[in-house]
């Protein structure tokens, strides 16, 4: 039986009616969950920050533009290629290895059209075949590995400060539970901006960078503009082997958040060609790698907000602090502990919406195969994130190439499903929600399809009437 949805409970698929403000707010909100993990991946391989917030918005704008702005995804910077980067441009002393960044941008250019490549197959053999690989008991095991292999990088910063840590989970749980109105809606913006003004109280904010950051600047340069090199594109390319893996498993998670089937409309082809072409146009002009950002979708679980309206908000956002400098130097003086306190929270909730894929799905864990495969999948993820190397490398003439955790898991799951017996996964894509979804739908109060069927109901029942009607006429006529 579906829940009774109130106007407090039921998800907004068209923030418009909230008003131009509440929707401003709500863009702000997202650019605030993916700013930190954005800006983190220059800081780490040495790109500009101000190229790659301009760059994850424009590829974000790009990606809803071919996904036909049906997908409530953010593109943020991707962790996957830092390996890459490393190899081809390490850092010198702590500084950007200037001279080899673009020949690294060059190799991740290239790796776009690994995602070309396969939304060609994906649309000429047809999404119900390919999908026969990526059953829920694929998916809902690679999104809970997906935030569970995120979580410990929360906790690190958290570490960081638990006291202000602390203080914005308390906020976000504390509005979301009982906040009213707007304050239940943007949870994660009162959390940030309350321990925020905690942490200026006890004087834990560092201002050091906002005084050397230009108030206006270019977002892109030309020394950084992409190069091309052999070498470099066979060290980085295999990479986008596992990004692939990892983009089914995030818009599985975004599907399964909203109740909507992304992977039959728009399309995978269209979600994976617009992750692609935003990594290729990235990479072109000295930006990183682009990604679906699991920060956005668990601040979607945690707001009920789904309209992809809210998400181009954010990355014209994102496109507007890239010309300045200074402002994105302000956002980032909000200290480590308050976006790890906020991003344990919202790490937690892609885990949970894997747990909600299981359930939504009926995935049967008596029989053995399911169990085996969740297992491999679980345990290939966290054990490899967690050992030593972290995941495995081998050598391919002179080449080293790596696979993370997430993506052996992948691998290991999507061979097994295939392999062993028993397999019973049907996927619907007939221009219908599939039973789970319409179960996902009643509960969200999404009555489109319902409501579509009474009326049905109620044309067939009145055609039935009128067949019966003209029977009982023509035999009165006969009698006659």
């Amino acid at each position: 039986m579906a829940k009774v949805q109130t106007e407090e409970t039921a998800p907004i698929r068209d923030a418009r009616k909230l008003g131009i403000p509440k929707m401003l707010l709500l863009g702000g909100q997202h650019l605030f969950a993916m700013f930190g993990a954005t800006v983190l991946v220059p800081l780490l391989t040495g790109l500009d920050v101000s190229t790659t917030l301009l760059m994850a918005g424009l590829g974000t704008l790009l990606f809803h533009f071919i996904t036909k702005g049906k997908v409530p995804a953010f593109l943020g910077s991707s962790f996957a290629y830092l390996g890459g980067y490393a190899i081809v441009a390490p850092l010198i002393d702590g500084k950007p290895n200037t001279e080899m960044l673009p020949y690294a941008c060059g190799g991740v250019l290239v790796s776009g059209a690994i995602y070309l490549l396969l939304a060609g197959l994906f649309k000429a053999f047809g999404i119900n075949k390919v999908m026969k690989f990526f059953p829920p008991v694929v998916t809902g095991s690679m999104i809970i590995a997906i935030g569970l292999t995120l979580a410990p990088s929360a906790i690190d910063n958290c570490n960081q400060d638990w006291l202000l840590a602390v203080i914005a989970i308390t906020l976000i749980i504390v509005c979301n539970i009982w906040g009213k109105g707007m304050i239940k809606i943007i949870p994660i913006m009162i959390g940030i901006v309350g321990s925020y003004i905690v942490a200026l109280c006890l004087g834990r904010v560092d201002f050091s960078e906002v005084a050397s950051s230009s108030i206006v600047a270019l977002p892109i340069h030309t020394s950084a503009i992409a190069k091309f090199d052999v070498s470099a594109i066979i060290t980085i390319v295999p990479i986008a082997l596992a990004t692939v893996m990892e983009h089914i498993g995030d818009i599985s998670a975004i599907s399964a958040t909203t109740g909507e089937n992304y992977i039959a409309d728009p399309g995978l082809h269209r979600t994976l060609i617009g992750d692609g072409l935003a990594t290729s146009f990235s990479a072109l002009f000295g930006g990183p790698a682009n990604t679906t950002y699991g920060e956005n979708t668990g601040v979607l679980v945690l707001t009920r907000i789904y309209d992809p309206r809210v998400i181009r908000i954010a990355a014209v956002f994102s496109v507007v602090l890239s010309f300045f400098p200074a402002v994105s130097a302000v956002i980032s003086t909000v200290p480590a502990a308050i976006i790890g306190g906020v991003s344990l929270i919202l790490y937690g909730m892609i885990s949970a919406i894997g747990i909600r894929n299981f359930v939504e799905n009926k995935v049967d864990l008596t029989k053995s195969r399911n169990v085996i495969i969740t297992a491999a999948i679980l345990g290939c993820a966290l054990g490899f994130k967690f050992s030593a190397a972290q995941g495995i490398s081998f050598a391919v003439g002179s080449t080293t190439i790596s696979f993370s955790g997430l993506a052996i898991a992948a691998i290991v799951g999507i061979l097994l499903n295939a392999i062993l017996p028993g397999k019973d996964f049907v996927f619907e894509n007939n221009g219908k929600p599939s039973a789970a979804e319409a179960k996902a739908a009643a509960e969200n109060g999404d009555v489109k399809e319902p409501a579509k069927s009474a009326e049905n109901a109620q044309t067939s029942a009145k055609a039935q009437s009128d067949k019966t009607s003209a029977n009982k006429n023509k035999k009165s006529n006969k009698k006659k």
